[in-house]
């Protein structure tokens, strides 16, 4: 264990595709590390880096101050956290817990309040980046819990990643986590639409692919429009909205023409539909330059 004047011992539970790249990241920790898995082989590569091993959750809390879940959803943090063997069996007062598995913000708020009656602070903790980001370093990290908890996590987190918001009370860093996969798996969802109308015009899906890959790469996708601080309507005197006004301008424009060439294709695109109907809204600026004219 560790005082307030020293490195956090680390306990890394779950070695998985995300866990394994996360926590060797953190075998030059200088508190140390401790790691854990049902799998006795996935452990190996760190205890021969020098990192501990623990047969079971209880044996990692039994000698880490903040500890790492990484395992695959409600259930398994669950037993992880209050299983006959598990953290809550050993952990100190003070331990911080961190889940980085995507659960559910109720399942977090709950268990934030059965970790409170051992003195343990639970932070839900979950990543964004995939495994490249782990292993790179660059993950972002959105965190709910208390701000002392927040800052006892924030250097060994700096190991594994290089952006940490705190988006809140405990339940909100989960929040924050499926508002950020919605817009991906729409976003997935959408890129199956796009190939769909490609494909039925004669093209190569994979050439799309491409030159979707490199312009995201510089214009940064839909992230490249998400830096206003409400979704509101915008004031026709605020800066953002002749920006966004020419967004949607282009917006309704391309996707006008997709939808035309959908319809000649015989291809139907209800994302895109969706889209026309919403773009300008959804941007907060819904009037047309005729309208405000």
């Amino acid at each position: 264990m560790s005082d307030e004047s020293s490195p956090a011992r680390v306990g890394f539970i779950g070695l998985g595709n995300m866990g394994a790249p996360m926590a060797k990241r953190l075998l030059g920790w200088p508190g140390g590390l401790t790691v854990c898995d049902v799998r006795a082989e996935s452990m190996l590569p760190f205890a021969e880096a020098g990192a501990r091993s623990a047969v079971t959750p209880a044996e990692v809390a039994a000698q880490s101050s903040v500890i790492c879940v990484t395992v695959v959803d409600d259930a398994q943090v669950r037993e992880v956290l209050t299983g006959v063997d598990g953290v809550l069996r050993t952990a100190a007062a003070g331990t911080v817990v961190a889940v980085h598995s995507t659960i559910g913000d109720r399942t977090a708020e709950q268990l934030a309040a059965v970790c409170a009656e051992h003195d343990v602070e639970f932070v839900d903790a979950p990543v964004s980046g995939g495994a490249p980001g782990a292993a790179g370093g660059a993950l972002a990290v959105m965190v709910g819990g208390s701000t002392a908890a927040v800052e006892r996590i924030r250097g060994p987190f700096g190991s594994f990643s290089n952006l940490i918001v705190h988006a809140g009370p405990v339940g909100a860093g989960t929040r924050m986590k499926l508002a950020r996969n919605l817009l991906h798996f729409v976003a997935f969802t959408a890129a199956t639409e796009a190939q769909r109308l490609a494909e039925a015009a004669g093209l190569d899906i994979t050439e799309l692919g491409k030159v979707v890959r490199h312009s995201d790469a510089i214009t940064g996708g839909a992230g490249a429009i998400m830096l206003r601080n409400t979704t509101g309507p915008v004031d026709p005197s605020d800066f953002w909205y002749p920006i966004l006004g020419h967004v949607r301008d282009l917006g309704e424009k391309d996707l006008s023409l997709a939808l035309e060439l959908g319809q000649r294709l015989e291809t139907d695109l209800p994302l895109a539909e969706r889209a026309l109907n919403d773009l300008g809204r959804g941007l907060g600026v819904a009037e047309t330059a005729k309208e405000t004219s």
